[in-house]
């Protein structure tokens, strides 16, 4: 187990996992500069007015329903399963798809922060346990010993 590793092991391990998450980082910024994709939204009716002019969001960004990604019945539900509604100073009333859904992201967020934390406590207590039981037969070894 990991209690058997020498000092000098440890901090080696550990260095060079700090050293691998630098390399990692690295390697991802540079893929997400020279990777990024410029945003383009399908809109309904083959309209662009909201490139155009400017517009107000009606209906923020949020998922299509089954049926109308299933339908297509909404061209713009087939590519990003999300979509919001826009009015532009002309009046027309576009919607167009959108990459992302904010209060669905919020919840992914903290669905994995409160499974993070319960994983941490299980840990701590699983870790806890443990220790007070090598503890207990320390003890135990020692009592016979002296018992002896």
């Amino acid at each position: 187990m990991i209690e058997n590793l020498s000092k000098k092991r440890m901090v080696f391990g550990i260095s060079c996992l700090i050293l691998l998450t630098i390399v990692v980082l690295i390697i991802e910024s540079k893929w997400m500069k020279a990777g990024s994709r410029r945003q383009e939204f399908v809109i309904e009716n083959n309209s662009t007015c909201w490139q155009r002019e400017t517009y107000e969001v009606i209906k923020d960004c949020h998922p299509c329903t089954a049926f109308e990604i299933a339908s297509k019945s909404q061209g713009v539900c087939v590519h990003t399963h999300n979509k919001e509604v826009l009015k532009c100073i002309g009046g027309e009333i576009v919607t167009r798809s959108c990459d992302r859904v904010a209060w669905l992201d919020e919840r992914h967020y903290w669905s994995f922060q409160i499974s993070l934390t319960i994983i941490g406590t299980l840990s701590a207590a699983v870790s806890f346990l443990r220790q007070k039981t090598l503890n207990r037969r320390t003890m135990l070894k020692i009592q016979r010993e002296l018992g002896a």
